[in-house]
């Protein structure tokens, strides 16, 4: 890949920095005190491209928006999200909210209802109250706004202790565009598609049936590379809006300019996911785990998703003990082939085990790597070729205490 593919430059604005699109966020009383509805839109019809979460126990706002992307055209005008309640597992009732959610917001910004999606992030097994919930929809229009993205970052999180945006710029056939996006989860984090929902705009122009395939394969290597806690939500979902209003040409796959673009969104999507395990439920450390010198790519997924996922590597991170031998039993309950005799690993650049066994950790060392707030695991299978690498957090007290406590 030459050097000009991979220049973009970071920017502020979030999911507002391309043209064409505003956001806005206010407090509508589905939550205590903060700001628990929101709404993303596009100046003109956007081309649309949504991964949803693979549990079997699908949110009403999932199923809806499932429904409206297959009867649809393949374009969006409007995102409209609360948190503090799911509206998960309520039935009939859960999913006549869920479709008042279209209507309501159909009918505030005078679009038609195919053009809505929404989505829910809080607590399962509640009812929206939909009084509230109406006039929260019914402010958001006239609360629209090229800086609104914060608003709209801050109206989604529910456990999550800040905000999650984005913003690339870049060059298509010479032409500025720009990708912005805003995430939030912090609990119930181990994606499977991905409690974790992610928006993301552009304004290049690509056609649908490129977008879709492009953001799923790209969903794959971020947000399906995180986890926190293991548990994958009931409403996960990311959805991309695309409305080409940069005036660039159009993409095509295999292009230069494509695969610029697709390196810059991939950096916006792995940044939000960095950000989701980071700011993981009483989480003081993000590890990022690296496997390399596996047979294939899958197989160092696998590894490095069971280290990950490991409660007994996480706490011992969080105490910062260098207890090397949880890391190498994780990969070897991953299910992958491999001689164990052939692995070599570091932690943050100090090295602990080479091959056959070889114990070369310095303890002081060691520590003192576990004591930083980022903490890398490598581990070298010496296998193949192939690497993968998966992002984490430490497991404490406090996660704990956050989900004793979650509904009070």
């Amino acid at each position: 890949m030459s050097e000009a593919i991979l220049e973009f430059t970071e920017i502020d604005g979030g999911i507002t920095a391309p043209n064409g699109f505003r956001a806005s966020g206010v407090y509508c009383g589905i939550r205590k005190v903060k700001k628990d509805i929101a709404l993303i839109t596009s100046d003109v019809p956007a081309s649309v491209a949504a991964v949803f979460t693979l549990n079997k126990v699908l949110a009403a706002p999932v199923v809806v928006d499932k429904l409206l992307l297959k009867q649809g055209s393949g374009t969006c005008s409007a995102i409209v999200v609360n948190s503090g309640n799911a509206n998960a597992c309520t039935g009939e009732q859960g999913m006549k909210d869920a479709w008042e959610m279209v209507k309501a917001t159909s009918t505030a910004l005078q679009i038609p209802e195919a053009e809505v999606l929404i989505s829910s992030t809080g607590v399962i097994g509640q009812y929206l109250p939909m009084d509230n919930v109406r006039q929260g929809i019914e402010q958001l229009p006239f609360l629209l706004s090229e800086e609104g993205s914060n608003d709209a970052a801050l109206a989604i999180m529910t456990t999550d202790t800040y905000a999650k945006e984005v913003a690339v710029l870049l060059e298509v056939g010479g032409v500025p565009v720009r990708i912005g996006g805003i995430a939030k989860g912090s609990g119930m984090i181990a994606p499977n598609m991905a409690t974790m929902l992610a928006f993301l705009s552009t304004d290049a122009n690509v056609p649908q049936p490129l977008l879709q395939k492009t953001f799923g394969r790209l969903i794959d290597r971020s947000f399906n590379r995180i986890s926190v806690d293991g548990d994958t939500s009931t409403n996960d979902m990311a959805v991309l809006l695309a409305n080409g209003m940069s005036g660039a040409p159009a993409l095509s796959e295999g292009t230069v300019d494509m695969k610029r673009f697709t390196t810059a969104l991939e950096f916006v999507l792995v940044k939000l996911a960095k950000m989701i395990a980071r700011d993981g439920e009483g989480a003081t450390k993000l590890v990022e785990v690296v496997v390399s010198g596996a047979s294939s790519e899958s197989q160092a997924l696998m590894a490095a998703r069971s280290v990950a996922n490991s409660n007994l590597v996480k706490t011992a991170i969080h105490g910062e003990d260098a207890n090397w031998g949880r890391i190498l039993c994780a990969v070897g309950y991953a299910g992958i082939v491999f001689d164990p005799a052939q692995v070599q690993l570091s932690l943050n650049g100090v090295p602990i085990l080479e091959k056959n066994y070889g114990i070369v950790i310095d303890e002081a060392k060691a520590k003192d790597a576990f004591a930083s707030e980022n903490i890398t695991i490598k581990i070298n299978l010496n296998q193949g070729g192939e690497s993968a690498t998966f992002w984490t957090c430490d497991l404490s007290k406090e996660y704990v205490h956050i989900n004793a406590s979650y509904r009070s």
